[in-house]
């Protein structure tokens, strides 16, 4: 959530940053703003809503100067108004900074800030760090923002700009992320690379705890207790193109349809026969062997994949596996076993309750496993080891093909695990593997088919655009894929959506199925697939309609529904790759349908990286 952008350099600066902020929309928020310094004063524009708004502000008097920063915020304490936007001013209009996150005892400077003869204009907490620094300034822009996170407690990032040093922007990431970009003569910062790529390609990850002084010429990088810092710049090697539609509608769509690509390269490398090399994963088979719990947390989409993980570890390699949602866990009193992995799913890997619940079980001496999209991310640091996605650039608010890459990556470390441990004998494990192998190309021509699995979408969706309440259920790996199926369209169609166990029907739900009620069953599992058509004729008989996701050679669920979503058949435990697509299409045509903002839905974000 949230974005910010920088620069300083030779060239204006507004319309750098504009562009900027305007790359990084995908990430969802509620207001934006910008500030920029020049001549000793700073000048500052901004509004509540889209871009266009503060566009619109900007007009009449677009800031001039060669150095600013710029924010789109998604809000936290207080609501999206003008007032409430970023960037915020302390009160001699000295210094303005821009600001992610959360500050947790931002009530108390408060007080103690309005006792000394602060003023404040907003309703945010980020406005006592522009005041602390003023505060605190002496002449050096980077002692006073230095000193100011010292007496501030929180997960943030924090950029400060000063009119009396045009030529400086102080950084600080303390968990939100950052990324500096250099060019010639120039230097840009920003909280996601898709900002830098018009730019730069050559870039630098800040990493918690450090605090950049950003000149034109370069930065200086040190710890916040002044100790340097020397790491090496990346090369970004993404195509500016992924930023883009690619001529497709919505991003969502054109992500739905890059799974193919996204399967394959989650692949690629990392499976030899049945041998599987993780590359970033350290542990020796002794430690393989040792496992006696497994734990997954996550939140969102991340959780869902990992549900499915619960049902393909303890299916396949007869481990205890507890998939727990960060946000609770982080305030349970977990009991840890020895020999535990935990496996903490983030498609950013800035996910706040993620990385706090993840911190709690390593703390108390689980080994640590990553499973994450970004590289680089504050996750990747945490942890012991770490599966990267490979899943590219996800703009959408609505993940798809980061959920798909989620599955692969555990499909993999169970086909590892499994053989190390001696539960899957070559046979099977042949079996998984040449599985894996093939669901690149299946999902492609799933997406390809001739009777058109997305016309097919197309047409169910026009059918359940007006209806209330939808209702999705399956058993095992089947439910999983169900709690994601109703995620997706109940968070871009704005539909109540309900997933649950097929078997929990009965135990109350079923008081709500009558005439018409649409009833969204993914049913692949063969060992409880009579159970679940059992459930089927339950909610048939009291007039529901329903959709199924079914394999291709499946004759008999046509019985029981009216509609079928076929998928190729492969191995049951490989199954969710494949019965989540037309689910993630279902939810893309209704919203369509619905005439909705598909890719930035309301009140969501692209990366929850507070509380």
């Amino acid at each position: 959530m949230c974005g910010i952008m920088g620069y300083v350099g030779p060239r204006p600066a507004s319309p750098i940053i504009m562009q900027g902020l305007k790359r990084l929309e995908y990430r969802g928020y509620d207001s934006a703003g910008i500030a920029v310094a020049a001549d000793g004063v700073i000048q500052i524009r901004k509004a509540a809503g889209k871009l266009d708004r503060l566009v619109e502000a900007m007009a009449a008097s677009e800031p001039s100067g060669a150095i600013g920063i710029g924010h789109t915020r998604w809000a936290t304490h207080g609501p999206p108004t003008d007032a409430n936007a970023h960037p915020h001013a302390d009160t001699t209009e000295k210094f303005a900074i821009v600001h992610n996150g959360i500050i947790e005892n931002f009530f108390e400077l408060k007080e103690e800030l309005l006792a000394a003869g602060r003023e404040f204009t907003s309703d945010t907490d980020t406005e006592v760090l522009v005041h602390l620094i003023s505060d605190e300034y002496d002449g050096d822009l980077a002692e006073a923002v230095r000193r100011a996170v010292k007496r501030a407690t929180g997960a943030y990032a924090l950029v400060a700009v000063a009119a009396e040093q045009p030529d400086t922007i102080v950084a600080v990431r303390m968990i939100s992320p950052l990324v500096i970009g250099f060019g010639e003569g120039e230097t840009f910062l920003a909280s996601g690379i898709p900002a830098l790529l018009d730019h730069t390609r050559d870039v630098l990850v800040m990493e918690d705890g450090e605090l950049a002084i950003i000149t034109a010429e370069g930065i200086t990088l040190e710890k916040l207790d002044g100790t340097p810092v020397d790491r090496q710049h990346m090369k970004v090697d993404w195509d500016v193109e992924q930023a883009e539609k690619g001529g497709y509608p919505h991003f969502m769509l054109k992500e739905i349809f890059e799974q193919p690509r996204v399967v394959a390269d989650s692949l690629l490398g990392r499976l030899d026969g049945t041998d599987v090399i993780l590359e970033g994963v350290a542990w020796g088979p002794a430690f393989e062997q040792s496992i006696e719990k497994i734990w997954i947390t996550a939140c969102g989409t991340a959780f869902h994949a990992g549900l499915a993980g619960k049902e393909m570890f303890e299916g396949l390699l007869r481990i205890p596996t507890e998939a727990v949602y960060a946000h609770e866990l982080r305030y349970r009193d977990p009991i840890v076993e020895p020999n535990s992995l935990t496996l903490a799913i983030s498609q950013s890997g800035e996910t706040a309750d993620t990385l706090a619940g993840a911190r709690l079980l390593h703390e108390r001496g689980s080994r640590l496993l990553a499973i994450t999209n970004v590289v680089g991310s504050a996750l990747t640091h945490y942890s012991d080891d770490v599966i990267y996605t490979r899943a590219g650039l996800e703009i959408s608010v609505a993940s798809t093909k980061a959920y798909t890459a989620m599955l692969v990556a555990q499909y993999l470390l169970a086909l590892r695990l499994g053989q190390s441990r001696g539960v899957l004998d070559e046979a099977r494990a042949r079996k998984v593997a040449a599985a894996l192998e093939a669901l690149p190309g299946q999902v492609e021509s799933l997406l390809k088919r001739e009777e058109g699995i997305d016309e097919m979408a197309r047409f169910l969706a026009s059918k359940l655009a007006d209806e209330n309440d939808i209702y999705f259920i399956g058993r095992g790996l089947d439910y999983a894929v169900a709690t994601e199926g109703s995620l997706k369209l109940k968070e871009i169609s704005y539909l109540h959506s309900e997933a649950m166990p097929a078997g929990e029907l009965k135990h109350g739900t079923l008081a709500l199925i009558t005439e018409g009620t649409p009833v969204i069953v993914v049913n692949t599992q063969a060992h409880v697939y009579d159970k679940t058509v059992s459930a089927l004729q339950e909610v048939k008989a009291r007039g529901a309609s329903v959709i199924a996701v079914a394999y291709d050679d499946d004759t008999e669920i046509e019985h029981y529904t009216d509609h079928v979503l076929r998928i190729p058949r492969t191995l049951d435990l490989l199954s969710p790759v494949l019965s989540i697509v037309p689910l993630q299409l279902l939810a893309y045509h209704v919203a369509d349908a619905r005439g909705l903002e598909i890719d930035q839905p309301r009140n969501l974000a692209k990366s929850v990286t507070v509380e």
